[in-house]
C-alpha cells in the first residue's frame, strides 16, 4: 500500500471514529522535564517518560524511514515496503538487516517479537485513528511507548523531527533538514522568476478508474507540499473539508476536470517511481477534457516523481525530480 492510499484509508477511519486530527504537541521543547536518565516527552498518546538516551529502539510505520535515516539504535522495525525505492543503498542494507516485528498494518503487530527485541523505547508512527487498532497497554508493559503519527500529508516535517528527537537523534535529523533547506533555497532562487505569478494545480495518483473519479490535490498535500518549498503556488481549496488529509485533497468525477483546473496556468501530476503515470492518472491524461484544459494547451504540464517522501533525506530526491520536471520553464 502506498503512502497516499494509506492516508486515504486513515482519513476514512478518522471520519468514522470522529477522531480529532493534529499532533499531540505544541511544537515546543519536548525535553522540558528531565532527571538526567529520563525525560518527559509529549506524544499523541500523552506525556510519556522515556529514556534520555535510548539504546534499544523499536520503530513502526512512518517512524521506520525516519529513524533509519537518523541512525537510531534500532533493534526492530515494522516493514515499510512503500518506502524502499526511496532509500539509499546503506539505508536499505540497514532495513534488510533489522528484525521485522510488525507488518504494514496495525493488525500485523507481533507483540511477542517486540518483547523479544527487549526495547527500551517503542516509537509508533501511525495516524491517530490507527492507534485504536493497537494494544498500547500491552506495548507499554514492554517499554515506554511514544505515538507520533502524521496529522496531514505535509506534517512529515514536524512528525519526523519528533520521532528523531524521541530516539535521541535530534542532531542527525537537523543535518538532514539543513541539507534539504539548502537545496530548496537553491531551487527557489533558480526558478523564482519563471514561477512568479504562475498558478498551479495538481493531479494526484489516487483517483478510481472504476468510479470515474480523479484525485485533486491542493496546497499542503502529498504532491504539492515539497514543490511549495521552492516557490510553486497551488491556490484553491477542497469544496468540503473532511479532516486530516481530506482538508487538502478530494476525489471529483472526471466530468469536473474543466471546472477544477480552469483557473490554473500550469499543472503538476504524480508519476510513479519509474517516471510513468499510474492507471488512474493515465485515464485523466487520455481524456478529451484534459486535453482541452488551458494549461495543457499551453504545454505547461509537469510530471513529478517521489511525491511519497516523508523524510528530509528522501525529500531531497523529490527536489531533484521537481528540478528535472520544471527545467523546460527556464527555456521559455
Amino acid at each position: 500500500m502506498s503512502v497516499r492510499q494509506h492516508w486515504r484509508l486513515a482519513a476514512a477511519a478518522a471520519l468514522a471514529l470522529a477522531v480529532v486530527t493534529g499532533c499531540g504537541t505544541d511544537g515546543g521543547d519536548t525535553a522540558a522535564k528531565s532527571d538526567g536518565a529520563t525525560r518527559v516527552f509529549s506524544a499523541d498518546n500523552g506525556e510519556i517518560t522515556i529514556p534520555a538516551d535510548p539504546k534499544r529502539v523499536v520503530a513502526t510505520g512512518y517512524a521506520v524511514p525516519v529513524l533509519i535515516e537518523a541512525e537510531a539504535a534500532l533493534v526492530g522495525i515494522s516493514t515499510w515496503k512503500r518506502g524502499l525505492p526511496m532509500m539509499t543503498e546503506q539505508q536499505r542494507a540497514t532495513y534488510d538487516g533489522l528484525p521485522k516485528v510488525a507488518g504494514e498494518v496495525a493488525a500485523e503487530t507481533n507483540y511477542e517479537a517486540i518483547a523479544g527485541a527487549k526495547p527500551d523505547l517503542i516509537v509508533i508512527g501511525v495516524p491517530k485513528p490507527v492507534l485504536a487498532e493497537i494494544d498500547i497497554a500491552r506495548l507499554e508493559s514492554i517499554a515506554p511507548v511514544v505515538a507520533i503519527g502524521p496529522a496531514g500529508p505535509a506534517s512529515w516535517r514536524e512528525q519526523s523531527r519528533l520521532q528523531a528527537d524521541a530516539a535521541g537523534r535530534a542532531g542527525n535529523f537537523q543535518a538532514a533538514k539543513d541539507a534539504y533547506d539548502t537545496k530548496a533555497q537553491e531551487l527557489k532562487g533558480k526558478y523564482g522568476e519563471v514561477l512568479a505569478g504562475l498558478k498551479f494545480g495538481h493531479l494526484g495518483a489516487y483517483g478510481e478508474v472504476s468510479k470515474g473519479t480523479f484525485h485533486r490535490e491542493f496546497a499542503g498535500s502529498w504532491g504539492t507540499n515539497i514543490a511549495q518549498d521552492i516557490g510553486v503556488t497551488y491556490p484553491g481549496e477542497v469544496k468540503e473539508k473532511g479532516g486530516g488529509a481530506l482538508d487538502v485533497t478530494e476525489y471529483p468525477s472526471i466530468e469536473e476536470l474543466p471546472e477544477s483546473f480552469a483557473d490554473v496556468d500550469a499543472i503538476t501530476y504524480t508519476v510513479e517511481l519509474d517516471g510513468k503515470a499510474g492507471e488512474s492518472v493515465q485515464q485523466v491524461l487520455d481524456s478529451a477534457l484534459w486535453k482541452n484544459l488551458p494549461a495543457v494547451k499551453a504545454d505547461k504540464v509537469f510530471g513529478l516523481q517521489y511525491t511519497e517522501a516523508a523524510t528530509y533525506g528522501s525529500a531531497l530526491r523529490t527536489l531533484d525530480a521537481i528540478d528535472a520536471a520544471l527545467a523546460p520553464l527556464l527555456d521559455r
